[in-house]
């Protein structure tokens, strides 16, 4: 048989395994067509490709959520339609929308397709931020030397825009609570443009704040303040897919 010289591109096996995560989803609203919960910090939105990591948001939704290991009973019911238009990051709290059948999901859908829903986080991030309010524009790509994390490159990458207002300033040590208001909706970039201000997002393991770890004491300080991904989603502005009605979906803020 003659030998192809055709080559492949090397396939990326996921070895990461999620902690498990103890806490429990919350449903926050719920009606016929939808749901919105806050999703908490450690769980991700959708299983992953390894086995090991079949807990995640969707899977809880579609089969009932139990309250402990050794209780069966359910917590939450059973969403056997669930369907989620959007994701969170494994380190991401906050609210969610969830379409409950497939007319509310394909709508639910089209609007984040079509930027129609707008998001809001709240942040802690090393240091102090000088200005009250601004706005970050960097391009972002994907770093394929570095896979999961994304780059700053104004060669390649895409546009992307986040605004910033700043909520409250703490000592001790240095650091800012933000509200972020991303314009576009690229994959990490709260995180990646965070850092490339200079003040990143506390917590993140992927975008490194090791300038805040070396302002630390070596146990307590670092613990309270390092323990998550300080990232949460606050605030999320839709329309109901069947009533058409303005729908604003709230998170209350987990870092006060």
């Amino acid at each position: 048989m003659p030998q192809s010289n055709a080559t492949t591109a090397p396939q990326i096996i996921d070895h990461f395994v999620a902690p498990k995560c103890k806490s429990n989803i919350d449903i926050l609203y719920q009606d016929r067509d939808i749901l919105l919960i806050n999703k908490p910090s450690g769980l991700l939105s959708l299983s992953g490709k390894n086995p090991l990591n079949w807990d995640s948001v969707h899977y809880r939704l579609v089969n009932g959520q139990t309250a402990m290991e050794d209780n069966n009973q359910k917590t939450t019911p059973a969403f056997t339609e669930a369907k989620l238009p959007h994701r969170l990051d494994l380190g991401t709290s906050g609210i969610m929308v969830v379409g409950l059948n497939q007319e509310a999901s394909k709508s639910l859908n089209k609007q984040f397709q079509m930027r129609a829903v707008q998001k809001r986080y709240i942040a802690m991030l090393s240091g102090w931020v000088s200005n009250d309010s601004g706005q970050i524009s960097a391009p972002i790509a994907k770093d394929k030397a570095l896979f999961p994390r994304v780059k700053i490159c104004f060669d390649t990458g895409k546009s992307a825009i986040s605004e910033y207002q700043v909520i409250q300033r703490l000592d001790n040590p240095a650091r800012t609570l933000v509200q972020f208001t991303p314009i576009t909706g690229r994959t990490h970039q709260l995180r990646i443009h965070s850092l490339e201000f200079g003040h990143p997002i506390i917590g993140c393991d992927l975008y490194n704040d090791s300038k805040l770890e070396h302002r630390l004491e070596p146990n307590n300080e670092r613990q309270q303040v390092n323990q998550r991904l300080m990232l949460h989603a606050s605030d999320l502005y839709f329309t109901h897919p069947t009533t058409g009605e303005a729908m604003h979906g709230r998170s209350p803020n987990p870092f006060t």
